[in-house]
């Protein structure tokens, strides 16, 4: 039987080590506008202009330009005149503002709101909350209240979660044939991309958002056309308030933010409101039943510590939580994407 460092056990431990580092050199180069340069210029650009037109120091531009070279966010050509950088392509397509796939507010959201609430994780698991008290002053009880805690961070997390879902929505919304589903709400549909999808996808349907009045108001302003006339808006707080009647709710990463008595407050009004032969469709991450991964939602998982009430589940305990509720005939599709989809009906 071999060694450990036959089986290179400390290039794993070590790659592990260097995670949280690896993420914040991205989001630095993010924060700065490395990637919108180097594409607005179109040609490479030398250190010095680089540094010069970003407004830093070129001992510190050259080292996260060369850390983005090894993490292949940037490439290198090497001149008599010196080093000349570019974007690689997964940069222009997901790091750049301007691409319709950018995942730039994500990262801005994770490096200035996450990345805070998790240098608290040993608290969160020593405590089992979330740490939004130690990491912004706010109370543990509404961690909404610092997600939302000015208009320059709820754009980010709304813009944020709209990028997700323009790379990921098409595949949670037709998981399942929603065709004859023609008035949805969406609870807690934020910035709308995952509704405008919807509307794309399924010709007949309406989709009407329902979120607290600050966020309604944002989407209005900055995420949905006035000429999108088959989305509308409803506003208030759907564990406080009522909820219309529909065919179909949807209601995508929001169970994962309350534990079960919530989460089976919420799924219970939804029942009342479904019309006869509708349905909820969930979005989430999901687990596998024996807890063993995949990694990335069980990293969701400990954000879910760190930041709400909630945490990911399997698909035995979202049916669980579903048929509590009411609904039947509950249905799981795995998307093979970071989100999956689960329907029950009335």
């Amino acid at each position: 039987m071999g060694s450990t460092e036959d089986l290179d056990y400390p290039q794993i431990i070590l790659q592990y080590n260097n995670g949280f580092l690896v993420s914040k050199v991205m989001f630095t180069a993010c924060e700065l506008g490395v990637f919108d340069l180097l594409l607005e210029s179109g040609d490479p650009l030398s250190l010095d202009v680089i540094a010069a037109r970003l407004g830093t120091s070129t001992t510190g531009m050259e080292r996260l330009l060369d850390a983005c070279v090894g993490l292949k966010l940037l490439s290198v050509e090497l001149t008599q005149k010196g080093a000349l950088y570019r974007n690689t392509e997964i940069s222009n397509i997901y790091l750049t503002k301007s691409s319709p796939k950018s995942q730039y507010h994500i990262m801005m959201y994770y490096s200035n709101t996450v990345y805070l609430c998790w240098h608290y994780l040993t608290d969160a698991v020593r405590e089992g909350r979330n740490q939004y008290e130690r990491a912004f002053g706010v109370s543990s009880k509404d961690p909404f209240g610092a997600m939302y805690r000015s208009e320059e961070e709820m754009l980010k997390f709304l813009a944020g979660q709209n990028s997700i879902w323009g790379i990921c929505g098409k595949d949670v919304l037709t998981a399942f044939d929603l065709s004859s589903f023609t008035r949805i709400y969406d609870l807690g549909g934020g910035g709308g991309a995952l509704a405008r999808e919807c509307v794309s996808l399924y010709p007949n349907c309406t989709v009407t958002i329902y979120d607290l009045p600050k966020v309604v108001q944002v989407a209005k302003d900055r995420f949905i056309p006035p000429e999108e006339q088959r989305i509308a808006f409803h506003e208030g707080d759907f564990f406080k308030d009522s909820i219309p009647e529909a065919d179909l709710y949807i209601l995508s990463k929001i169970l994962h933010d309350w534990d079960d008595d919530k989460c089976g407050q919420l799924l219970a009004k939804v029942h009342q409101a479904c019309r006869p032969g509708g349905g909820v469709l969930l979005v989430e991450s999901l687990l596998k039943e024996d807890r063993s991964g995949p990694i990335e939602t069980q990293l969701y998982s400990m954000n879910m510590l760190v930041q709400t009430e909630g945490k990911e589940r399997t698909p035995a305990e979202y049916s669980k939580l579903l048929v509590a509720a009411g609904f039947r005939e509950v249905q799981v599709k795995r998307t093979g994407k970071l989100y999956d989809a689960i329907l029950g009906r009335k």
